[in-house]
């Protein structure tokens, strides 16, 4: 029995450093407690030190890592005199890791059921392949996972984003950890499983477990978490109770993430430049306006037209039954508007996204780009529109050749002019996202997050599109990367008139940037309309409201 009045994690003066890499430590005098039954949230933007400080609480911090404290307790032990041996029995049995990239955490060769048994099989918290079976599905459901048996015999690339996070979190908490670590849980989540997965953590709290929650996400650390902390640079600069913090925030880099975050509240104006000014009794966000946008034209570049996609699939007692993925789906994307998609995991976003890309033919129904017939016609037909359809994903590390540099990416939608002509006009691209030339001989692999999208869109951009679907291109970031990119997208968009069909699980960013949404359910649009029409129209402009709004 966890006594709740002995701290989990009691850490005081943690700095770690990596000689190999410069003599400045990553993390510099830090202090970390964490009470049972208490959720801490750590927050702040990339390499500010927060990942690092949690894998220290599990032994993870990788070969060559320094790590020097004060105090550094877990479970009333000094985790300063661990071995290796003691650290692997730390892991699983009294602390859950969960990753925010669940692709890489999996294994690709296990199941998933092989996945969440694995740390009670490893530890022998259950005896009996029949009893192991009952906890991995029980495990599998309360995380939310549909069909839990089914799911437990397929693998993880048989699973979607979403899905795929929930077997992850399932793993984490099989063995009912006193401590859960989980970094970034719910990135990759449209709304609805937030909810589930945020609920799964919760009951783990209130029973008994600490939380250590990172996020980017200010709106769902409000939710959950009983304290903050605010890292920036490898040192906390703000910790306090999360109404303190979030409420009334003393450090000026606290108040510029809050500010920064989409919303309703934040459209036609630029996220990177908002400030919160302190008043009497209420704090008021101030903005920037955007660059004014050209009004959107009726001619259509898009027209979807009645499409349909089903699946067939194992059901019950080996029968074989079928999938709707998308059903009467119809709407149209006028030149220089930005249509919205939203809707749930498993809600035929990306199937839609996939037919308008023309990497997958639809059952029924067509679409046209410019006009002219897009589905179910020959790739050679294809080819001569290609170029006037771009994409920019949610991960573009995987979708850029990991041979290739940043001049041989961009250069890929680029007519051939020459060696010469061609690097000048990678520049003036690379310059148009905000990126110096210095990054042109690089390779993606060295650039950060925020860098790697710019490319991404830069790729886009070079091929002078009617249309970019865009699909989560700005989940996976942190809050002050992501306003940039949105003040970039808002920017090129009014500038250059470029259509965009905008695919979010985050309700925020859609209000901050499109026309009108498209909302997904089951494979069917069941709602549509104006930002105002779909979200309603109440905007509140101040610290507290943004927050539940966001």
């Amino acid at each position: 029995m966890t006594d709740r009045h002995e701290p989990l994690v009691d850490i005081r003066g943690l700095s770690v450093a990596f000689p190999a890499q410069g003599d400045e430590p990553v993390v510099q005098g830090a202090d970390l407690t964490i009470h049972p039954g208490e959720c801490v949230a750590l927050v702040g933007e990339s390499g500010s030190g927060k990942s690092v400080t949690a894998r220290s609480l599990l032994g993870l911090t990788g070969d060559g890592a320094r790590i020097e404290a004060a105090q550094f307790r877990i479970r009333g032990r000094d985790a300063r005199t661990f071995r290796e041996a003691d650290w692997r029995r730390l892991r699983g049995n009294l602390t859950g890791l969960v990753m925010q990239d669940a692709l890489v955490s999996l294994d690709p060769l296990r199941t998933i059921g092989q996945e969440v048994g694995e740390v009670l099989t490893e530890h022998r918290l259950v005896s009996g392949g029949a009893a192991l079976t009952e906890r991995v599905h029980a495990t599998l459901a309360k995380v939310g996972m549909p069909r839990p048996a089914e799911r437990a015999r397929q693998f993880a690339h048989q699973l979607s984003g979403g899905l795929r996070q929930r077997a992850l979190i399932a793993a984490a908490i099989a063995a009912e950890p006193d401590l859960i670590i989980a970094d970034e849980p719910t990135t990759a989540l449209d709304p609805g499983i937030q909810d589930q997965v945020l609920a799964v953590l919760a009951d783990r709290v209130r029973e008994g477990a600490g939380l250590l929650l990172i996020s980017h996400d200010l709106a769902l650390v409000a939710r959950i978490a009983h304290r903050v902390i605010v890292m920036r640079a490898g040192r906390i600069v703000d910790a306090g109770s999360t109404q303190e913090v979030l409420e009334q925030p003393r450090h000026p880099y606290t108040r510029q993430l809050l500010a920064a975050i989409p919303s309703a509240a934040s459209r036609g104006s630029r996220l990177a430049s908002a400030r919160i000014s302190a008043g009497q009794g209420s704090s008021t966000i101030e903005r920037e306006p955007s660059p004014p946008r050209a009004a959107v034209e009726p001619r259509p570049v898009l027209e979807v037209s009645d499409i349909a996609k089903h699946y067939a699939h194992r059901a019950a007692a080996g029968q074989t039954g079928t999938f709707t993925a998308l059903e009467g789906v119809s709407f149209t994307v006028r030149a220089g508007e930005v249509l919205g998609i939203i809707g749930a995991s498993g809600s035929g976003k990306s199937t839609c996204a996939k037919i308008v890309l023309g990497l997958l033919e639809p059952d029924a129904g067509e679409v046209r780009l410019l006009g002219e017939l897009w589905t179910r016609i020959p790739e050679p037909r294809r080819r001569p529109l290609r170029r006037r359809l771009q994409y920019i994903p949610q991960d573009p590390l995987s979708s850029f050749d990991p041979r290739y540099r940043v001049a041989d990416i961009i250069a890929e939608n680029l007519p051939d002019t020459g060696a010469r002509g061609r690097r000048a006009r990678v520049l003036a691209l690379l310059n148009q996202v905000g990126l110096s030339g210095g990054v042109i001989d690089r390779h993606p692999r060295a650039l950060s997050g925020g860098q790697r999208q710019r490319v991404a869109i830069a790729r886009a951009l070079a091929a002078e599109p009617a249309l970019i679907v865009c699909d989560e291109p700005v989940s996976a970031l942190d809050i002050g990367i992501q306003a940039q990119i949105l003040d970039l997208l808002a920017d090129l968009q009014g500038r250059l008139s470029t259509a965009m069909l905008f695919i979010s699980h985050d309700w925020g960013v859609v209000q901050h940037l499109a026309d009108r949404v498209l909302v997904f359910q089951d494979g069917r649009i069941v709602d549509q309309g104006s930002v105002a029409d779909v979200f309603g129209s109440a905007i509140v402009n101040t610290v507290p409201g943004r927050l539940s709004a966001a």
